[in-house]
């Protein structure tokens, strides 16, 4: 079974003064999650990917299209009890202790007092708040308040937790911490769905991701397909290579660095690394190292929202969804 899946999902906004204009937010959206994964939607601000969230929690509906959780469609009250959510930029009564909050949201699910006693122990104990438990939230940090609204998002054990944009406005520290709850949760063989425009988190903890630009799907696959098609140069250090040698290779070299006797070397495509080695060994080049260079998700990630004018061709493998 899914854990979510969206059809062709649309989301238009009226805009200006008189609200006359639309502008489209989300643009036929098709996504398919497997139940235990961590699942990655990336975008620059503004590509949809809170419009995707709110939609898929009925905070606003779609203009077309429909989506599922868990093979249920939204409008299924009962879906809402295997599901946990963080906002954005969450925001909790101050005056109340972490203990107490989750109280609260425990109560709204109907969980027992004993229960509840053992859920909100363990999970403060996991958020890392158990010795802040009792101080009013109005003196929480930014990364404690983000700790506490992920403790809340997991208070009824969901089955399905959605975190949008759940490192925004953290130190280091902060979103280590936060990474470190997701990747619990990974173990637990929970779905995680969050969106994030900070790639090195993705990299951390997603098996697959999703890019939203101008609210369209630019591509979706698994990381180590995205990441290992990717290679796109294969690094060469030479050590005083012979002039007549350099001038060889030439035509299948993208740049060249010299640093002292050491020579630095991007060779263009798989293919023509045979014929560089050939060569080097013919002219007697003593070769340091041989690296591929892969494309990173930072890369990737650009290749895909930067204007089609000026994008460079991507690998494609690995953008279909499953």
């Amino acid at each position: 079974m899914l854990a979510i899946e969206t059809i062709r999902l649309t989301k238009n906004y009226k805009v200006g003064f008189w609200k006359t204009r639309s502008q489209r937010a989300l643009d036929s959206l098709d996504l398919r999650i497997e139940t235990g994964e961590v699942f990655g939607l990336l975008g620059p601000n503004g590509a949809g990917k809170t419009t995707t969230l709110k939609i898929l929690f009925r905070l606003v509906f779609p203009t077309s299209g429909t989506a599922r959780l868990l093979g249920r469609e939204l409008d299924d009250r009962a879906l809402h009890q295997h599901l946990g959510y963080l906002p954005e930029n969450p925001y909790f009564y101050d005056h109340l202790t972490a203990k107490e909050l989750l109280n609260h949201a425990g109560r709204l699910f109907g969980i027992g007092k004993d229960d509840l006693r053992r859920r909100v122990n363990h999970l403060l104990e996991q958020a890392g708040l158990a010795e802040s438990q009792n101080v009013p939230l109005r003196k929480f940090s930014k990364g404690m308040v983000q700790r506490l609204g992920i403790a809340q998002a997991l208070i009824n054990d969901p089955e399905v937790v959605f975190l949008d944009e759940p490192m925004s406005g953290l130190d280091p520290l902060g979103r280590r911490e936060v990474r470190d709850l997701v990747l619990q949760l990974r173990e637990k063989k929970r779905t995680v769905f969050f969106s994030t425009h900070i790639l090195s988190d993705a990299e951390t903890l997603c098996d697959r991701v999703a890019i939203l630009n101008r609210g369209k799907l630019q591509g979706c696959g698994e990381l180590r397909e995205i990441l290992r098609l990717g290679v796109s140069t294969t690094e060469l250090v030479l050590e005083n290579p012979a002039q007549g040698f350099l001038e060889e290779i030439r035509p299948y070299v993208v740049s060249l660095i010299r640093t002292g006797e050491r020579v630095r070397l991007a060779i263009r495509g798989e293919t023509s690394i045979p014929q560089v080695l050939e060569a080097a060994l013919r002219h007697k080049a003593r070769v340091i190292s041989l690296n591929p260079v892969k494309m990173s998700l930072e890369d990737y990630f650009l290749s895909q929202v930067s204007p089609a004018e000026t994008r460079e061709p991507a690998a494609t493998a690995g953008t279909g969804n499953r």
